[in-house]
């Protein structure tokens, strides 16, 4: 039975009692995806860079793509996050949306919730938001009752509060695609109980149970599912946020890593450490890809080549975390992410140039050798 989200909050003092609250101008960061001109190409970006300059979390802030409108809570946005120093009495809440955060650690804020970000060293990350509705587990369907990210493994907090009064405190709100800012005189972090299932909550991606292919074939990426927020239409996510993990790969007569396809779904992919297995070179931690609607995509020549030659044993991927923002939306590349963060590689289309034909019309397949072409596949 579905339950309408919802917490009784007991403060010390009402939500209510603060400034008016003013614009605040951060060019870096935007709900307008409207800005730049549509780019169908491959687009990577090299990693991101740490602030030269002290900056906390949401001075940190930067879209890089997106599409929708807050206003009429449709949409979504991908957003970077670097920052060197906590954010000192100062907390943001985002009006518009669920902010889902990921840098080894997953972190989602639900619309509305004050957070605060405190850091111990240079930090960077990034964050998928959503406008429709809220993030939830995936249906398992055959795969049963466990399995991809287990409820028991969500963290949510206790109850705790500071009653800090006679400050200089900054709440900063995301309303309607835009930054506010308001003061009050005391903290907001003042909740001393609370019941109810509306909260953030936190969960280790080193916890995910994965379930591959373990005959033949690539299975299709919806298999390592950790969230999902739904559309109205069944079978169709508004985004889905999908991982990578560290895994067995033991496929026989098979292609192993993803194949070249074209779909009707928008890809942002970041790494988190390690390598990826499709492009071990050229997309590094702290970077990220953006694979548009039915433009073609997959793995790299020297992957390609590897993968076709190598001898099929059990290999287990190990010390590696990419992670994809899948969504139903067909996101726009903002003026900061074509142009402002200056990592934008314009050479990313030549790691496929070198990819030549191995048909030959004349071959005759043996029962133990593998296909000499490579698998492409178009969704819809």
């Amino acid at each position: 039975m579905w339950c309408l989200p919802f917490s009784w909050l007991y403060r010390i003092r009402p939500s209510v009692v603060h400034d008016p609250f003013k614009a605040l101008t951060q060019s870096t960061f935007t709900n307008d995806f409207r800005a730049c001109p549509p780019n169908p190409n491959q687009l990577r970006w090299q990693p991101f860079d740490l602030p030269k300059n002290p900056a906390d979390f949401v001075e940190g802030l930067a879209t890089v793509c997106g599409a929708g409108d807050p206003k009429a809570r449709s949409g979504v946005a991908v957003h970077v996050y670097a920052c060197n120093q906590s954010m000192k009495n100062k907390c943001f809440y985002n009006a518009d949306g669920d902010f889902l955060i990921g840098n080894g650690m997953l972190v989602t804020f639900q619309q509305g919730m004050r957070f605060s970000v405190q850091v111990s060293a240079p930090s960077r990350g990034y964050i998928l938001e959503v406008f429709n509705t809220h993030f939830q587990l995936p249906d398992l369907g055959p795969i049963g009752a466990n399995g991809l990210a287990n409820p028991r493994d969500f963290l949510s907090p206790v109850a705790w509060f500071e009653d800090v009064d006679s400050v200089d405190y900054l709440v900063v709100s995301k309303f309607q695609g835009s930054l506010f800012s308001s003061r009050q005189d005391h903290s907001p972090f003042d909740v001393v109980a609370w019941h109810g299932n509306y909260y953030p909550y936190k969960y280790d991606l080193a916890k995910f149970m994965v379930v591959n292919a373990v005959s033949f074939d690539h299975a299709d990426p919806s298999i390592f599912t950790v969230l999902t927020c739904p559309s109205n239409t069944p079978g169709v996510a508004v985004a889905d946020f999908v991982i990578f993990p560290p895994q067995w790969s033991v496929q026989e007569h098979t292609f192993r890593p993803p194949w070249y396809h074209r779909n009707c779904m928008s890809e942002f992919m970041g790494l988190l450490y390690g390598r990826y297995q499709a492009k071990e070179e050229g997309f590094a931690p702290g970077g990220a890809s953006l694979h548009s609607m039915m433009t073609p995509h997959g793995p790299d020549q020297e992957a390609f080549e590897k993968a076709s030659c190598v001898e099929l044993r059990p290999t287990k991927l190990e010390g590696t975390m990419a992670f994809m923002f899948e969504s139903s939306f067909s996101m726009a590349v903002t003026q900061w992410g074509q142009n402002g963060c200056s990592k934008l590689d314009g050479s990313y289309y030549r790691c496929w140039q070198g990819l030549r034909k191995n048909f030959d019309p004349n071959w005759k397949p043996q029962q133990t050798e593998e296909p000499l072409t490579s698998p492409e596949i178009i969704q819809s």
